[in-house]
């Protein structure tokens, strides 16, 4: 299965209702931080933070322009997380950790 640790951080980009916000936004394409601010009427500090946990996840990528850094979906990071739902939702896999009550 891989690194747990790893998989929960990638999981945790999706937990929150901002960073869900900021996804569906940078779907469109790569997006100023300014821009992201417009959007969610949040504060730079805030965005900060949330901004920090999507791309530690490896689904976001910045990169800084002048005094800005602008984000946008890493496909790689994007596949990653494909692929862990599809490994911990897959019901064919035939399960080893049946009971053993008797």
């Amino acid at each position: 299965m891989g690194d747990y640790t790893d998989q929960a951080r990638l999981f945790k980009a999706f937990c929150d209702g901002n960073r869900l916000q900021i996804l569906e936004l940078l779907r469109q394409g790569e997006t100023c931080a300014c821009s992201l601010l417009e959007h969610l009427q949040i504060s730079q500090s805030t965005l900060s933070y949330h901004m920090k946990i999507l791309c530690d996840s490896g689904v976001v990528v910045g990169r800084t322009e002048g005094k800005w850094t602008h984000y946008s979906l890493s496909p790689e990071g994007c596949a990653r997380a494909r692929e862990l739902i599809v490994l911990f939702t897959d019901t064919t896999v035939a399960s080893t950790h049946g009971c053993n009550c008797t």
